[in-house]
């Protein structure tokens, strides 16, 4: 993936019983040209796929797509040794992995994992320390020492391999800010999109922190995971009562996708089914070989 090139992915589930259909649909996308995959990252559920072994067996099963946790429980994965697995799995699948990082959500239960509690504001501290000992973590060069407030890390070689690009689910102001400062893509939240309130007031504070510290804006892409679905006539009205995106046809979409992109600075699209859940396999199909196809071609007139 080129840094500015647009990408379309899409949300997949993470449940044991959804193994089958997970293969079936990374592939069917993998063939259909689609550039990620997503898993949700929910350690707590015992139902669940852990993230990061689902990725690596899809990663292994898969030539041309790339995969990330959507976001990455941070707080339950230590950030040197989530150095080593991204960069691992970069390694393994020819550098087809983005690392989404967050600073955790539901920190009742990440607790309830046997993980010191962190208040909001040590948690986006983790957070922006864990991003920038990743990067120092990889890409070979001298062993690492670093003393932060959340990680102490003593002498440690880097991998050899570069880190993946750090994409990052912040919301609120302070952990924007650490997007800026230290990542290289931000998925807005709440499937916030691109004639939202909260995109419109949150995108500011990313650029205004990356320009503080020398870094080009536009260097970190905005990633919209965007729930919705596609119908075989136009609809009405493509948005609800509220502005939000509910889908429409496939010609709607890719109006609506390319004017995103051109208009808005979009640079990449992670679909989910209209609640929020996974996409059916006929979504997906219409997704990978009809509406980013044509939104490709947009672009590039």
């Amino acid at each position: 993936m080129s840094t500015h090139d647009v990408v379309f992915g899409f949300g997949v589930h993470s449940g044991v019983e959804d193994i089958p259909e997970l293969l079936r649909m990374a592939q069917q996308a993998d063939r259909d040209g689609l550039d990620i995959f997503t898993l949700s990252d929910h350690p707590y559920i015992g139902g669940r796929l852990d993230a990061y072994a689902a990725l690596g067996f899809i990663l292994g099963r898969t030539e041309r797509i790339a995969g990330f946790a959507n976001v990455t429980n941070l707080p339950t994965r230590p950030a040197p040794m989530l150095a080593r697995t991204v960069t691992s799995l970069s390694a393994l699948s020819g550098g087809r992995v983005v690392l989404g990082m967050g600073a955790g959500g539901l920190w009742d239960r990440i607790a309830d994992m046997g993980v010191p509690k962190l208040s909001p504001g040590e948690a986006v501290d983790a957070f922006e320390e864990a991003i920038v000992l990743v990067k120092l973590l990889s890409g070979g060069g001298p062993p690492v020492t670093y003393e932060g407030t959340h990680y102490q890390v003593r002498q440690i070689e880097p991998s050899p391999v570069a880190a993946p690009p750090v994409w990052t689910g912040s919301v609120g102001p302070k952990s924007l800010a650490a997007t800026g400062r230290v990542a290289d893509g931000w998925i807005p939240g709440h499937a916030a999109d691109w004639l939202s309130e909260r995109y419109r007031a949150s995108r500011p504070v990313i650029d205004d922190a990356a320009a503080a510290v020398g870094r080009d804006p536009g260097e970190i892409r905005t990633v919209f995971n965007l729930p919705g679905r596609i119908t075989d006539r136009p609809l009405a009205a493509t948005r609800d009562r509220d502005g939000r995106w509910i889908g429409g046809s496939a010609g709607q979409w890719v109006e609506e996708l390319t004017g995103a992109v051109l208009e808005h600075g979009a640079s990449g699209f992670t679909l989910f089914a209209a609640g929020h859940g996974a996409p059916d396999r006929t979504l997906l199909a219409r997704w990978g070989q009809e509406v980013a196809p044509a939104v490709r071609e947009a672009i590039a007139k």
